[in-house]
């Protein structure tokens, strides 16, 4: 009887918005649809987008291609794999920025960098 009265005032709690409102843990960052900019030492300011499937495209601020590859999310880390290098998956430490805010985020290596994040902009490849 007890466990009956315990598992339905489980379920009309949990048809309450205010105590799920409460009670949710907040969303994992995602990259998916967001574009950032930063700078890098050699090749000066870049702009860099991830789509819906996890597809990144960097290109120069004035267009010019510079890198491609995947990205995915691992243990809140940014994790990219260019296709383009033989570097293998990098990693970047990070945490939920709103458009127009900048993080500092560090890689596995200890290399620091400052991002910034803008309005998602998709990017295509170079034909």
């Amino acid at each position: 009887m007890r466990l009956t009265i315990i598992l339905a005032a489980a379920v009309l709690c949990a048809g309450s918005t205010p105590l799920i409102a409460k009670t949710a843990k907040q969303a994992a960052f995602q990259l998916d649809e967001t574009t950032w900019t930063f700078t890098d030492k050699k090749d000066g300011k870049l702009k860099e987008s991830i789509d819906a499937d996890g597809n990144y495209i960097v290109n120069t601020v004035g267009g010019k291609h510079f890198d491609h590859g995947t990205a995915v999310m691992k243990a809140n880390k940014a994790c990219f794999t260019s296709a383009m290098t033989k570097d293998g998956e990098m990693c970047w430490t990070t945490k939920p920025v709103k458009i127009g805010h900048s993080m500092v985020t560090t890689n596995d290596k200890g290399e620091k960098l400052t991002v910034t994040r803008v309005k998602y902009t998709p990017l295509s490849m170079p034909k």
